[in-house]
């Protein structure tokens, strides 16, 4: 189903018997927010937005401005598939507005947007492929994996096959085109990969994926989590992501006659990302938990390098295969599922076009294991760490003036704002480990 415009939504709420219809967004951190209304009071809506409260929104207005519009996206119309046939539900995201209509600045999916038009006015179009990972746990209470299967594997060990099957059908009914979905590493992990597109509708779609997901683990009474590291001792979960630019149908990224087939726009994109890592991290990997998945040794990326089959690297360039032109692309793999899409998007864009504005200059590629490297070899190569925990990326992420431009004041600060808090409330947190490791000896 495509509606490409207000009377095709009119039409197909007509047609279908409309039940209600759910206005979607998300906050600063990236928490999906819905209020929802009837088929009579739509037209309102689709002409005029409707009004909410921002200032109860995290991230969103001060209480003495918080008057706040939601105008929906008629493009992104679809009925969502767990609400049944009749009578159906259907949704649309919103873009948020100022009372006199203008756009607002605290609006995540208008930072992706305004980086897009700067991306479209060096001509370029801004394609992304993600790769979230989950876990089904039995209850939101604690960690009880559901199986005890890995990488690949399918049943008996894979418990998760029917909740992934009824998960794809689910995606496909609201118009996701699905690539891969297979068992992970880690106990009860799980991934499922969506076909790449522009980058403003793949963030419109990892948002659905995230809420499809955990509404069908819900339904087969488990439950679905993306929070990056919920067990000690195996491997977390990423949002490996893949992208690309293309000058209208021509990949922007390819050279024949280059040893990598890379283009000098991709290696000077590759530059970019690699030089920022460090500062956008904070956005890419926001929560406090995001840092006990970025350690060595569970396949999560630590150092600053990039390489085409070496998956220690923070970048990879997947092997060109010959007549896949379009599908030349790089892989930057340390962003979490957690992460906001709208911001981890727009601030890995601004990154990649510093590179391409001031023509960094790209390293060769390192082919081998890095975790394998001794502290001095990683230093005569110079190879950086990104962030070690929360604070030290808040710190990197406050000084960066790409960063405050991509994100705009507002979110910026918010995020900042939200981010010391979220640290502070961790650090003076007296855990578990710390119990059982000092009180005995103390």
């Amino acid at each position: 189903m495509v509606c490409k415009n207000v009377e095709d939504v009119r039409k197909i709420i007509r047609d279908r018997n409309v039940s209600f219809i759910q206005f979607w967004f998300v906050d600063v951190l990236g928490i999906l927010k819905s209020f929802t209304v009837t088929p009579s009071e739509l037209e309102e809506g689709l002409v005029e937005g409707m009004g909410f409260d921002g200032s109860s929104i995290q991230g969103f207005a001060r209480i003495e401005e918080s008057d706040m519009i939601a105008k929906p996206d008629p493009t992104t119309f679809q009925f969502l598939p767990w609400r049944g046939t009749e009578r159906p539900v259907g949704r649309m995201f919103c873009d948020i507005l100022n009372p006199d209509g203008s756009p607002y600045e605290g609006d995540p999916r208008y930072v992706l947007k305004r980086m897009l038009k700067r991306a479209a006015e060096s001509g370029y179009t801004y394609f992304v492929g993600p790769e979230p990972e989950y876990f089904y746990f039995v209850s939101n209470e604690a960690p009880r994996i559901i199986d005890q299967g890995g990488y690949f594997d399918t049943r008996p060990l894979d418990k998760g096959s029917d909740l992934r099957r009824d998960t794809i059908f689910a995606l496909q009914d609201m118009g996701i085109q699905i690539e891969y979905s297979h068992h992970e590493v880690a106990p009860s992990q799980h991934e499922i990969d969506m076909r790449y597109d522009e980058a403003l509708k793949m963030a419109d779609k990892l948002v659905t994926l995230r809420m499809v997901v955990k509404e069908v683990a819900r339904q087969h009474g488990y439950y679905a989590t993306f929070m990056p590291k919920p067990i000690l001792g195996e491997n977390g979960s990423g949002l490996h992501c893949h992208q690309s630019l293309f000058r209208g149908k021509r990949n922007a990224f390819y050279d024949a006659r280059d040893k990598y087939h890379l283009s000098e726009v991709g290696k000077y994109y590759i530059a970019g990302i690699m030089k920022h890592a460090r500062e956008i991290t904070a956005v890419l990997n926001q929560w406090v938990n995001s840092y006990k998945r970025l350690v060595p040794g569970f396949e999560a990326p630590v150092y600053i390098a990039w390489a085409r089959r070496n998956r220690s690297t923070l970048v990879r360039v997947p092997m060109y295969k010959p007549g896949k032109e379009k599908a030349t692309r790089i892989e930057f793999r340390s962003p979490d599922p957690a992460c906001n899409p709208y911001l981890a998007f727009a601030v890995m864009l601004a990154a990649g076009l510093k590179g391409i504005e001031m023509k960094y200059p790209l390293a060769e590629p390192i082919e081998e294991d890095i975790y394998e490297f001794s502290a001095e070899k990683r230093r005569k190569k110079k190879i950086h760490e990104l962030p070690g925990n929360l604070y030290e990326a808040i710190s990197l992420v406050e000084k960066s003036a790409l960063v405050r431009e991509a994100l705009g004041e507002h979110i910026f600060n918010k995020f900042v704002e939200n981010k010391k808090i979220e640290w502070d409330r961790y650090r003076v947190h007296v855990s578990e480990y710390e119990i059982k490791k000092y009180l005995p000896i103390m």
